[in-house]
């Protein structure tokens, strides 16, 4: 796989779905990813390191200039765990819970992240107004109620196929009600 290109095609990707989703800055971004779909496997079963680091370290520094938290969906190993940023947890009240992500034990996302924050931390549970599913890796509990599907231009990251969520508030009242 073209580790250059990859770069490339993310980059494009997540510009568009922050445009698309209209997450702000301040606001939590969740990232489910699939290295093994990447690179044209089965979820879980080809995990690579080189593909979660430039995925991860792209939308990262996208990410970052905008003022959006990143926070990386673990695999079923680690009971789908979500690293973040330490002062992010602390910000929203989340409680650390202890594991480090590995290859095989979290998955090449979460590795990447937790090399490239400053003071990783992982957390049972998240609540993000946007995500991005990199692989069918099931990120709706993640993302804030009412979620809205959002179809990115590009649908397929290498072999793996592309969706994200961006969420809206509830819509109360009756009749007479209004809403933004």
């Amino acid at each position: 796989m073209d580790l250059t290109e990859l770069a490339k095609v993310t980059q494009s990707l997540i510009h568009d779905v922050l445009d698309k989703t209209g997450i702000g800055k301040g606001q939590l971004f969740i990232l489910g990813l699939s290295s093994s779909e990447v690179n044209g496997g089965v979820i879980g079963h080809a995990s690579s390191a080189e593909i979660g680091e430039v995925i991860v370290g792209t939308i990262y520094d996208v990410l970052k200039k905008k003022g959006i938290a990143l926070s990386v969906q673990g695999c079923e190993h680690i009971n789908r765990a979500v690293l973040l940023e330490a002062k992010t947890a602390e910000k929203l009240g989340l409680e650390p819970v202890n594991v480090v992500p590995q290859l095989h034990a979290g998955g090449s996302g979460q590795v990447a992240a937790y090399k490239l924050f400053k003071h990783p931390v992982e957390v049972e549970s998240v609540q993000a107004f946007a995500g991005l599913d990199i692989g069918d890796t099931a990120i709706s509990h993640y993302v804030k109620a009412v979620q809205i599907p959002v179809r990115p231009e590009i649908r397929e990251l290498g072999g793996a196929h592309v969706t994200a969520l961006t969420s809206r508030p509830k819509k109360i009242g009756g009749e007479r009600a209004k809403h933004f």
